[in-house]
Parts: structure tokens; C-alpha cells; sequence
């Protein structure tokens, strides 16, 4: 698989777990508001600080032809998303149309992928990628049972904490969102990003912002509205 579908998944939904995690703990909270604007202030960040980073850093030389395509896809999902929230209000099944627009997605990139460079599974195989010990998979289950619960306990505490600031300022629980709670959950795109184009893997960087963008809308607001409907 090329490098730039690696970010348009994998590394993607890697980065996008704070967001999922923080809409859905303000969701099932009673915050919609916060849960909707993490993902669209997500996406802006993504677009304006991580790519803008990215770039200042090392100028990213891309695939036009794949870049083109996805940028295509994340803006039509975007167009699709609108008619869903004209009533300012996301159901269960709106999340559940979102999540399977993500499956359709993901199968397409995997396709196309195999389908233009057939021999990319092939260019590196090991022979001990499947002697994994029992005590290597008991090592990266509870590191995986540790991230997730620090994730969800450092949600509980920016969701009170971005609560607690919007009645303070006196702003909407939607700014505080699409501001400093979507800059914070934007950190993870920024790092990876930024390493990618250091290392001047600029597909990977670029799929990153693209696939977390995609992910932040289908799958993060499509799970978070099947938990708990959103209404903003």
C-alpha cells in the first residue's frame, strides 16, 4: 500500500482518536455543541495550522493526480454533510449514513491503491512480522488499554474545563469548540505532519490531513450522533 494511503487511514484514524473521544464524552455529557465544534474546528486547523506548518517547514512535493482525488472526496463527504445538519440537529441515522460513507471510502482508497501498484503489498515482507510473542502482544494490549484510558479521562477534563470557560467568557460552547478545543485535539496531525515533511514524506503528511478530515466528519460525527443524537 503507498505511503500516502497509509495517511489516509492508519495514521489518520490514529491522530482523529482525541476528537472521536472528546465528541463523544461531550455528547453523552449533554454538550453537543462542544462535541460539533471540535470536529468542524478540527478540520479548519488541519487545513490552516497543520498543512501551513507542514509546508513552512519543508515544502511538500505530492502525487497531483492522488492529492486532486481526495481532496475531491473530502469535499464532496463535506457537500453531503450539509443537507444532513440543515436542521441544525444530527440523528442516528444521519450518523449511521456518515459511518457507511466511511466503509465505501475506505474500501475505494484500498482498491484503487492495489489496483494502481499491484506490487506495493509485495516490496517488503518479513518472515518474523507473524512470530509475535505472547508477551509482545500483552506489552501493546495494555499500552492500547493505558492510551485509551488516558484518552478518555483527558477528555472528561477538557470537556469540563472548555465548559467551564465558555460560561466564564460568556461565549457559546460552539466557539470554545471551533477554537481552542479544535487546536488541542489538532496537536497529534500536527506533530505527525510536521515529522512527515522533515523526513520529507509528504504524501504521508498530506493523506494525514486529508484522511483526518474525512475520518473527523464520517466516522467521528457519525458514531458520536449513533451514541448520543446531536442537536446544535
Amino acid at each position: 500500500v503507498s505511503p500516502i494511503v497509509v495517511g489516509l487511514t492508519v495514521v489518520s484514524m490514529g491522530t482523529s482518536a482525541p476528537e472521536l473521544v472528546i465528541s463523544i464524552v461531550a455528547s453523552l455529557q449533554g454538550n453537543p455543541d462542544l462535541a460539533v465544534g471540535n470536529v468542524m474546528g478540527s478540520n479548519l486547523a488541519n487545513i490552516g495550522l497543520v498543512l501551513g506548518v507542514s509546508a513552512i517547514l519543508r515544502p511538500l512535493h505530492v502525487s497531483t493526480k492522488v492529492v486532486m482525488r481526495e481532496v475531491v472526496v473530502m469535499v464532496v463527504i463535506t457537500a453531503l454533510l450539509l443537507p444532513l445538519i440543515l436542521d441544525s440537529q444530527i440523528g442516528r441515522l444521519e450518523g449511521s449514513l456518515l459511518v457507511t460513507m466511511l466503509v465505501f471510502y475506505l474500501t475505494y482508497v484500498v482498491w484503487k491503491s492495489k489496483k494502481d501498484d499491484p506490487e506495493a503489498p509485495h516490496v517488503e515482507q518479513h518472515e518474523e512480522a507473524g512470530d509475535l510473542s505472547s508477551r509482545m502482544i500483552l506489552r501493546h494490549s495494555a499500552l492500547t488499554v493505558v492510551g485509551v484510558l488516558g484518552l478518555v479521562l483527558g477528555a472528561l477534563a477538557i470537556r469540563e474545563s472548555a465548559v467551564a470557560l465558555a460560561e466564564a467568557m460568556g461565549i457559546s460552547e460552539l466557539v470554545i469548540g471551533l477554537t481552542l478545543v479544535s487546536i488541542g485535539t489538532s496537536l497529534p496531525e500536527l506533530a505527525t505532519c510536521a515529522v512527515a515533511a522533515l523526513r520529507d514524506e509528504a504524501d504521508i503528511a498530506v493523506g494525514n490531513i486529508l484522511g483526518s478530515n474525512i475520518f473527523n466528519i464520517t466516522f467521528v460525527l457519525g458514531v458520536t450522533s449513533i451514541l448520543s443524537p446531536l442537536g446544535f
